[in-house]
């Protein structure tokens, strides 16, 4: 991991953050992948007692839990942080950004790959929870508190529970606007409904 871009990663993202200086020592989600550059390390050299309690000291320190066992592309950005969890098997590409209360996490008890694998450039909204051993494809936008349970494809949006896609290939998610699938689907119903009543009153 390169420090210096990670910083960089971070001044791109957050609108909040004013210099380097103030990142590296007021950011939590930053300390959190530093600690888990080390305990990967250690838990990757068979030293693995030394890396799960390091990353229990960084989940103390920082409110992140990232398991050592898992796989972390670079500037990797967690904004805010408190409550990410990030499973054993889970994988995640370069340039991702995960906000507070993220889940990465598993679907049952099997030793064999059982967490999500994320693409380059994934973004997942506070709150929201991955679950299983399934590809988020490149470019892909989870939507705040979503539940996603099945494969996401590239430069798509996911929003709901259980997490629907409701844009491909389209703008950058705005949370403010974010469509509501379930609404949609009601509205849909509401109309074909009224249609139909409208066919029946006119026999």
């Amino acid at each position: 991991m390169s420090l210096r871009e990670t910083l960089e990663a971070y001044q791109k993202n957050d609108p909040a953050a004013r210099g380097k200086f103030e990142i590296f020592w007021l950011y939590n989600g930053l300390h959190a992948v530093i600690y888990y550059r080390a305990a990967h390390w250690l838990y990757a050299h068979k030293l693995r007692f030394i890396g799960r309690w390091i990353s229990q000291f960084a989940r103390r320190r920082t409110g992140v839990e990232i398991h050592p066992a898992a796989k972390i592309g670079r500037r990797l950005v967690i904004d805010h942080g408190t409550g990410v969890v990030i499973g054993a098997t889970a994988e995640i590409g370069d340039d991702c950004l995960l906000y507070q209360g993220v889940t990465l996490g598993g679907t049952g008890k099997k030793y064999e790959k059982r967490h999500p694998t994320l693409g380059n450039n994934v973004m997942v909204g506070c709150g929201a929870k991955v679950l299983g051993p399934f590809k988020v494809g490149d470019n892909a936008r989870i939507a705040a508190n979503s539940v996603v349970l099945h494969e996401v494809p590239p430069n798509s949006t996911v929003v709901g529970v259980p997490g629907s896609v409701v844009r491909i290939n389209g703008e950058k998610l705005d949370h403010a606007k974010t469509p509501d699938p379930v609404r949609t689907q009601l509205e849909d119903l509401a109309r074909r409904l009224a249609d139909l009543e409208e066919k029946m009153e006119a026999k």
